[in-house]
């Protein structure tokens, strides 16, 4: 299982494959740190139970598990023991007959602290100097809006406007000197990366100052925040992200797909918490993937985008997807579903009875027609008549709305859908805190702690190993 992590027939491992497969998956079930993990190998009885090692054992340094990471990472399999543990449970034939798959996603804190512009500019800027040769000259001759030695905030008076407006005006200007004068040169990944993000953090959060062209070099922090904004420099995948209208968290966010009766984790991701990549429904696709026959998939209504009803049907599964509500323009009035569509022959027909046809770019126009409707008032209040969008996959959708009012669709959902969130609830108790930086790693840890709960489910279950097979009772 991991011996392609060690290809030279010269030595071996410093710790058993087997036994630290066993620790890095108990130190993601418990969610202890290196050196914690350490203290229960060598202290804890049962972690040497677990781990097949005697009493008299010895236990081994915390930076053999940051190497045994690393060699995981750097695989072609680096989610070999979700992989492994993924195998047992279809061995054991728990999931069998199991056919329903419910979607949902969590957001997980980061392990850095959130910057502001200044932090951000200061510390991007630094982190140039530091992995770009020839930065420092740079820097030194054309940078004056603070002293980049100097890791803390400047020494203004904070409380004064136009002090901050003044210092964010320098700084930016700093960033755009110190990249306009940086030699062309081959960097290597670190460098490029620090240049790319200095590029990036001088722009997101600021526009040209009032009545500027933008041609003049002064700036201020702009009015509205830019989509996919870097939050921290030390970690610059980690994003906001609004899981509700009144709650935000700073991090990332973790997608999984659970088989609803026994809690078995059969995929999972993580990604930034907003942005490109980030949808619910993106990455539901994802997660059903690796289904070999068609499910029943059981999803709220962030997952219920055109395109993931049209995989879905394309891969012959059923649809149990929540629908968004449909909003009218006018309190009480119309719907989009009070409009009946002719896909086939483009058209579409108001409740009036007027019938109007589909442009090229989907759009719907009644116009004048509607000066003089009796159904106005609950139609539109605009003063050009109403308009409607139609979207590529709004036969799927209008369908899926008239199944979702059926009673034996709204009994399953309502008692298959919400087992997703006990399932939530395991995988973050007492690790709503990511331990690593960026999403690579964080992925690999989300997948260890979903193999950690997958065993300890199956373990419950009965999990036994009958001398040729794993069986549960």
């Amino acid at each position: 299982m991991f011996a392609d992590l060690f290809p030279s027939r010269r030595g071996r491992p410093s710790v058993p494959a087997e036994v630290m497969a066993s620790v890095i998956t108990l130190q993601a079930l418990h969610g202890l740190s290196d050196n914690e993990t350490v203290d229960a190998v060598t202290f804890d009885l049962r972690w040497k139970a677990a781990c097949g090692l005697p009493i008299t054992a010895g236990s081994f340094h915390s930076t053999t598990l940051t190497y045994w990471r690393r060699r995981l990472a750097a695989s072609d399999r680096p989610n070999r023991i979700f992989e492994a543990v993924k195998a047992v449970v279809a061995a054991t034939g728990a999931l069998s007959g199991r056919t329903r798959r419910a979607l949902d996603s969590t957001i997980l804190d980061d392990a850095v602290a959130t910057q502001d512009t200044v932090t951000q500019l200061i510390g991007a800027i630094r982190r140039v100097r530091r992995e770009v040769p020839g930065a420092g000259e740079v820097i030194a001759a054309y940078c004056r809006a603070h002293d980049y030695d100097d890791p803390g905030k400047p020494a203004i008076a904070w409380d004064d406007a136009d002090a901050r407006e003044a210092l964010v005006d320098a700084l930016v200007g700093d960033a755009h000197r110190l990249l306009g004068h940086l030699c062309e040169q081959d960097l290597g990944p670190r460098a490029a990366e620090a240049v790319a993000l200095l590029a990036l953090i001088a722009g997101q959060d600021v526009e040209p100052v009032a009545d500027s062209d933008g041609t003049d070099g002064h700036w201020r922090i702009a009015q509205k925040v830019v989509s996919d904004r870097v939050i921290s420099t030390v970690d610059p995948e980690a994003r906001h992200a609004h899981k509700s209208v009144h709650r935000r968290q700073d991090g990332f966010k973790a997608h999984i797909a659970v088989e609803p009766d026994t809690g078995i984790i059969t995929d999972c991701a993580l990604t930034k918490a907003s942005g490109p990549g980030s949808g619910d429904a993106a990455v539901g696709i994802d997660l059903l993937a690796g289904e070999s026959e068609p499910v029943t998939v059981l999803a709220d209504s962030g997952y219920g985008s055109g395109a993931l009803r049209a995989e879905l049907l394309a891969g012959g599964h059923v649809d149990r997807v929540k629908s968004a509500p449909t909003r009218s323009a006018v309190p009480g009035g119309f719907t989009v579903d009070d409009f009946a569509v002719d896909h086939t022959a483009r058209t579409a027909t108001c409740p009036a009875g007027i019938t109007r046809a589909i442009t090229a770019q989907g759009y719907v126009t009644f116009g004048v027609i509607c000066r003089d409707c009796p159904l106005r008032a609950q139609c539109t209040t605009s003063a050009t008549g109403k308009s409607l969008k139609i979207r590529p996959h709004d036969a799927l959708q209008r369908a899926a709305r008239r199944e979702s009012r059926n009673t034996a669709w709204l009994n399953e959902y309502r008692r298959h859908r919400p087992m997703v969130e006990r399932s939530i609830a395991w995988l973050t108790r007492g690790n709503r805190k990511v331990r690593y930086r960026g999403v690579a790693k964080n992925d690999h840890w989300l997948h260890h702690r979903s193999a950690a709960l997958n065993l300890r489910r199956l373990i419950t279950m009965g999990l036994t190993h009958t001398g040729t097979t794993w069986a549960v009772a």
